[in-house]
């Protein structure tokens, strides 16, 4: 439900975020975990135009006197696990809390117009980290167009798998390669097989790529053997970050029979330094995907009126990539594709709900991926695969390079961005890598 923090009239008083284009209004408010140098713990942080908000500063300052003790831990914690672990109320509460300290009329900035000094740091000055302690992730494969796509090319008589229309697919992946936006990609080695090759060899990736995805943050999570009811799926789920779930497409399409995504898909995934909260996300919120009409209705237990009202996000997601030669050059990164979390066949509630039906217990922190964001269109596929079509439609970059898949010095950027009628747009901020050369 909307309330004040989400008010078009909220400005603060600080003033970068009060520009246009800004991706972390007050309005937004979304958390994150940095560090000012390696000797120094990690602190929790809420984004506010150029500058964090220093949750641990504010707690000492003494001006966020009204909370719960659970929720005044939580905030002097150097993860973000405690606060996850608290649920919807407690989140609504510092989002609250947070909003009325930032805002332009403050009681505390008009009696003390230099906390700023106090409380913030700028975010050109720290090390963003991993947001939360990670103990699971696991990857879905939610848009029909990317599923679509992909099948295309190795089954074009018969494209999406009879299941696909029934199960939010998904894989576990590995929570141990998650890194922060901005750290390196290595190129990494595996076992590779050509069609004509007698036997595999083991050697570099030479077909590596991205994946734009979207990510969602577990709260509170489920005991053991417990599911997780649909309508109350969202209670589970704090907030929403960018992932890439970098890929080895040759070392994957020989490895993935029968079992699926293995060390093609392990050796990193990059997610974006902020979580946008569900509440932050609420003006934005739209009608879930619309099933072609011959297309099977969910499953009852994936099936609910206010999930397909409500249980979509219009999301905009972009992909931009600067070679090093582009860098070189002083040529900015060129925009890839342009898509929408809109498009998803199944919802983030759906995703949840089918990931726990079986009893499978999550926890605070734990990572769930939409697997790639692709649209109807061309220009909204999410990967370098479905873009050149597996290198047969190579991409001409601003310098004449020409790229089929990822070439060493090349940096990835997926940004995310919200915007709707009688709402304050906001945004994701970045989430990057830069591939290296194979050891």
């Amino acid at each position: 439900m909307l309330n004040a923090t989400h008010s078009p009239q909220l400005q603060s008083w600080v003033e970068s975020a009060n520009q246009p284009g800004c991706d972390f209004p007050i309005q937004n408010l979304p958390f994150g975990r940095f560090r000012r140098d390696e000797h120094e713990q990690a602190r929790l942080g809420v984004a506010i135009g150029d500058q964090i908000v220093d949750l641990l500063a504010c707690l000492g300052a003494g001006v966020l006197p009204e909370l719960e003790p659970a929720l005044v831990a939580a905030c002097g914690s150097i993860t973000l696990n405690p606060l996850l672990a608290l649920g919807p109320a407690a989140w609504s509460s510092l989002r609250a809390a947070l909003s009325q300290l930032l805002s332009s009329d403050s009681a505390v900035y008009q009696r003390n117009p230099q906390i700023g000094k106090r409380i913030l740091v700028a975010q050109s000055e720290v090390q963003m980290l991993v947001p939360m302690e990670i103990g699971d992730y696991t990857d879905f494969y939610a848009s029909v167009y990317h599923a679509t796509n992909i099948g295309s090319m190795f089954r074009p008589d018969n494209p999406l798998l009879p299941n696909y229309k029934y199960v939010p697919i998904g894989y576990h992946g590995r929570a141990s390669s998650i890194v922060a936006s901005g750290q390196p990609v290595r190129r990494p080695h595996g076992q590779l097989k050509g069609p004509n090759d007698d036997q595999p060899t083991f050697q570099p990736c030479r077909l590596l790529d991205y994946e734009l995805e979207v990510g969602m943050v577990v709260g509170p999570g489920n005991q053991l053997g417990q599911p997780i009811p649909l309508a109350e799926a969202e209670q589970h789920i704090f907030g929403l970050c960018l992932v890439n779930d970098w890929s080895a497409r040759d070392i994957q399409a020989w490895e993935y029979q029968p079992l699926g995504p293995f060390l093609a898909k392990n050796f990193i995934t990059t997610i974006s330094p902020w979580i946008v909260t569900l509440e932050a996300l609420e003006p934005f919120r739209c009608a879930a995907f619309e099933r072609p009409a011959d297309d099977p209705a969910p499953l009852d237990y994936l099936a609910s009126a206010a999930n397909e009202q409500h249980g979509g996000i219009d999301l905009t997601l972009e992909v931009y990539l600067a070679s090093a030669q582009m860098r070189e050059q002083g040529i900015e990164p060129v925009r890839l594709s342009r898509g929408s979390f809109r498009h998803m066949y199944w919802t983030i509630a759906q995703m949840l709900t089918h990931h726990a039906s079986n009893g499978c217990p999550l926890q605070p922190g734990d990572l769930l991926a939409s697997g790639t964001v692709s649209g109807p269109d061309k220009d909204a596929r999410g990967c370098m695969m479905e873009l050149t079509w597996r290198g047969a439609e190579p991409l001409e970059l601003p310098t004449g390079e020409t790229r089929r898949f990822l070439e060493d010095g090349d940096e990835v950027i997926l940004r995310g961005s919200c915007s709707a009628p009688s709402a304050v747009s906001i945004g994701f901020g970045a989430c990057r890598g830069t591939v290296l050369p194979a050891l």
